[in-house]
């Protein structure tokens, strides 16, 4: 069925074009100066806009609302309360106040606080985040109005990922325009940064996904053999959809869109059964809320195709994992794009500035940027020739590293590489101008034009915190150039001065060529870039001085909030390692070495069978072999994780404990899996008691 996409977008936002329609001119208008300028809303105009949002949601079938948000889990929350009043002569009335509307009291306690909250303490709340738009959500349990928010204790401590995203959005917005100024620019009045977040994902059959524990429990295979066929050939990156494939992406559209989210890429990724799904880019938070209802979308929409939606960053061993590209740019409220090097950036001094500004803060907060994207899952992706590098580096392309070149060389005067156009020795085939650089798949942050690519978040992460970090440690450099440029008496010798001083210092971090070489990462090492290979490494990066200073300096987090977020880290990787071990245990002893041991029986009985009747049995015989020494080693390293895990999982010190598990744990893991796998391709597949890597990405 075909369908009108502008009918249908954001069908189900309460979008500002609604409240156009739906409020009074004066409460619109007052809407509108407190999104764009800050400030309080009257009480007043929060009752007439409740009351709209209230008969707005209930004409679209609406029965309850909530206050929407996203605690420190990674994943969103939600309380929902029905618009019933009490009633009154055995009728009600549907309501929304103004306070209702501003303010929640969901308590959430059982959120992860890091410490923020004592366990005997509940108050928490949650307050409306004006600037996103609120949406109905067409669930199973009925329509819902949804109202983004932000969550904090009861002492206003950020017990969440939006509020420190919309503190770091004021910061680089402030500086920005302190920069903007001093190029005369006095008409902007915000600069924002804009977001689009790439998103990869596997989709598997619902039934064979319910065969696997692993997937169920853990959201990646703890076992399983390669197949027959990978992704060798590239024959599925942008390959034909498949037909159930298809369907679910034109559902997913749809869904999307009357979300109001602007879905417009999708395609074949490279692993069989993964697919990529981009939107337009927009607003650094809505950017966030739109990616987090994307990922819930997804996983609902697959569900009813009979599909589940794989967003784990590595569901299979051995094929390309899943990653969320983080498009970011700086925008001004006119539509300038400060990361717009124009035809001759060269000679384009702002532009040359932001640009110095975001390489000396990349350079000197590689180690947070590269916890930014920490995550379990993303530990069995980064750096492993599918994805971008642990070593954090900045990929400019051959035009503008060579004016970096230039400036840093103190050149006479910058001269621009020329571009040139591309003849394809087809006539009919129109000239295509060449852009100025080329692109760098193995760059963890790469410039592709106007605005830079993070390319390091994981599949199943929020983008909350990579850009809570990329628009503070910004605006940190950008604080520091608008100090130094605003006391200067020559503004273009100064500023020409300050570029060459931040290239200078600070260029050892740009890096166009192969990232995933082993020659990189010993040149990354006498360059001086940190190489923090694991989440635990990264962790501590939270918490230094140079973290405290910069977070604290823009009340983006304050101290307590970075350990606080340090430690629910550190606990997140031990509790995610204690289930995947778990489940290796029940899996091991409960599925796979069963089934083995019944295999090789059956093989004994076999020999014992043709032996009698005076028959040699050689392949038998050596195919047991194989399987009772592959049998045994399996069960020698089920034995060990079994008694390793409890003294793990028995430390006090929980940042040890972390490590223990990285240290310890995770080779254990790899011992017990490498000789189940290894049966896997001996076993008779009649008996095989789980659905393998063939079934599962080859039968969608």
């Amino acid at each position: 069925m075909s369908v009108n996409i502008s009918e249908i977008f954001g069908e189900n936002v309460f979008s500002m074009s609604v409240m156009r329609e739906r409020l009074p001119k004066a409460a619109y208008a007052e809407m509108l100066d407190v999104m764009e300028h800050g400030g309080n809303i009257s009480m007043a105009t929060a009752d007439i806009v409740a009351n709209a949002m209230k008969d707005w949601a209930v004409e679209k079938g609406a029965t309850h609302y909530t206050h929407w948000f996203q605690p420190l889990t990674g994943v969103t929350a939600e309380k929902h309360d029905s618009f019933i009043t009490p009633p009154d002569d055995s009728k009600t009335l549907l309501q929304l106040t103004g306070k209702q509307l501003i303010r929640g009291e969901p308590d959430a306690s059982s959120f992860p606080s890091g410490g923020l909250r004592a366990t005997h303490y509940a108050r928490g709340y949650t307050a409306w985040d004006m600037t996103s738009p609120a949406f109905v959500k067409e669930m199973s349990c009925g329509t819902i109005l949804c109202i983004p928010t932000i969550f904090v204790s009861y002492n206003g401590e950020a017990l969440d990922k939006k509020t420190p995203l919309l503190r770091s959005m004021e910061a680089v917005s402030t500086q920005a325009l302190r920069i903007l100024r001093l190029f005369g620019n006095t008409q902007a009045t915000r600069v924002t940064p804009s977001v689009g977040a790439e998103q990869e994902y596997f989709l598997v059959d619902r039934d064979k996904y319910l065969k696997r524990r692993d997937l169920i429990y853990t959201g990646r295979t703890l076992f399983g053999a390669p197949a027959p066929k990978g992704q060798e050939l590239d024959d599925q990156y942008f390959g034909v959809i498949r037909y159930r494939v298809g369907q679910f992406m034109a559902d997913l559209n749809q869904e999307l869109w009357k979300l109001g989210i602007p879905a417009t890429t999708q395609h074949n990724e490279v692993a069989p059964a993964q697919h990529e799904m981009a939107p337009i880019y927009t607003m650094c938070n809505l950017a966030v809320d739109q990616n987090q209802l994307a990922m819930e979308t997804m996983k609902r929409v697959a569900t009813r195709h009979g599909l589940v939606c794989l967003l784990h960053e590595k569901p299979y061993a051995g094929v390309n994992g899943s990653g969320k590209h983080d498009n970011w740019s700086l925008t001004t409220n006119l539509g300038e794009n400060l990361l717009d090097p124009g035809d001759t950036p060269n000679e384009n001094l702002q532009f040359l500035l932001v640009l110095s500004c975001i390489i000396k803060a990349v350079d000197r907060h590689a180690d947070l940027l590269r916890c930014s994207a920490s995550n379990p899952g993303n530990e069995h992706r980064l750096g492993a020739q599918e994805a971008p590098p642990a070593i954090i580096s900045i990929f400019l392309g051959d035009q503008l590293d060579s004016v970096v070149d230039q400036i840093v060389s103190n050149a006479d005067s910058v001269q621009l590489l020329a571009t040139t156009k591309l003849y394809f020795g087809v006539p009919t085939v129109p000239l295509i101008k060449k852009d100025a650089t080329d692109r760098n798949r193995t760059s963890p942050f790469a410039f592709t034009g106007n605005k830079f690519e993070f390319r390091m978040v994981g599949s199943s992460d929020s983008i909350a915190d990579a850009n809570t970090t990329l628009n503070a440690i910004v605006a940190e450099a950008m604080c520091e150039a608008a100090d130094v440029l605003e006391k200067a008496d020559d503004f273009n010798t100064a500023c020409f001065k300050l570029i060459h001083d931040m290239l200078s210092a600070h260029h050892r971090v740009i890096f166009n060529g192969n990232g995933y070489s082993d020659a990189w990462v010993e040149e990354a090492a006498r360059r001086g870039l940190p190489n923090l290979p694991s989440m635990v490494n990264a962790i501590p990066s939270l918490t230094t001085e140079k973290a405290e200073n910069l977070f604290t300096k823009f009340n983006i987090y304050t101290k307590s909030e970075l350990e606080a977020r340090a430690e629910i880290m550190y606990e997140t990787y031990a509790k995610v390692l204690k289930i995947e071990t778990q489940t290796m245990i029940h899996m091991a002893g409960k599925h796979y070495i069963p089934a083995a041991i019944h295999y090789c029986t059956r093989l004994g009985q076999s020999i014992a069978a043709v032996t009698g009747a005076g028959v040699a049995a050689p392949v038998q015989k050596e195919l047991l072999e194989k399987c009772s020494a592959l049998l045994s080693q399996a069960s020698e390293a089920l034995e060990k994780l079994k008694v390793l895990l409890p003294q793990v999982d028995s430390m006090d010190d929980v940042p040890a404990m972390a490590m223990a598990y990285h240290d310890q744990i995770v080779p254990a893991m790899a011992a017990l899996r490498k000789p189940v796998d290894e049966l896997e391709l001996l076993v008779d597949k009649a008996i095989w008691p789980m659905p393998t890597y063939g079934d599962l990405m080859f039968e969608v």
